[in-house]
C-alpha cells in the first residue's frame, strides 16, 4: 500500500486519527479488491493394482481431486492427479486400506487454487469460532456476529 497524499492539522490531527484512517483505508481497499481464499493443490502420482483402480479414482474424486491421466506400470496403473492438500491429510492410511496395502503414492506441491465458495464459508465460520464470539466481525453493522 502506498500513501499518496495527506495533511496535518495541529488541532484535529493525532497519531490515533492517522491510525484509524489507515485502518479504514485498508478495509475499504480489501472490500474493493474482492479477496479470495486460496488453498495449496498437490500433484499426486498413485500406483494401484488394476483391479482396485475404480475405487481409488472414486476416492480421489471424492476428495475434490482431478484425474489428469493414467498409464500402465509394472505394479498396476499409475494415476496422475491433483487434489487439495486439506483433503489429503489422511490419504496414506486410507489408500493402504482401499488397496489392501498394495497401493502407494507420492505427493508434491503444484500450485494454489481458489477454494470453492461452500468450502471457504466453512473455513471462515471455523475461524470466527476460534476467535471467539465477542471478536469484531468485518463488514458487520454492529461489529459482532
Amino acid at each position: 500500500m502506498r500513501l499518496v497524499d495527506g495533511s496535518f492539522h495541529t488541532v484535529d490531527s493525532s497519531d490515533m486519527a492517522f491510525r484509524i484512517a489507515g485502518s479504514m483505508a485498508l478495509k475499504n481497499a480489501l472490500a474493493a479488491a474482492k479477496p479470495v481464499l486460496l488453498e495449496p493443490m498437490m500433484r499426486l502420482e498413485i500406483v494401484v493394482p488394476d483391479e482396485m483402480l475404480g475405487e481409488v479414482i472414486a476416492d480421489v474424486t471424492q476428495r475434490r481431486g482431478k484425474i489428469l491421466g493414467m498409464e500402465p506400470s509394472s505394479k498396476g496403473t499409475l494415476i496422475h492427479a491433483q487434489a487439495p492438500h486439506a483433503e489429503l491429510r489422511t490419504y496414506a492410511p486410507e489408500l493402504r486400506s482401499l488397496t489392501k496395502g498394495m497401493g502407494y503414492f507420492t505427493m508434491e506441491f503444484d500450485h494454489y487454487d481458489e477454494v470453492p465458495t461452500h468450502e471457504a464459508q466453512k473455513v471462515l465460520e471455523q475461524r470466527r469460532a476460534e476467535q471467539g464470539k465477542n471478536e469484531p466481525v468485518p463488514n458487520h453493522p454492529k461489529g459482532r456476529a
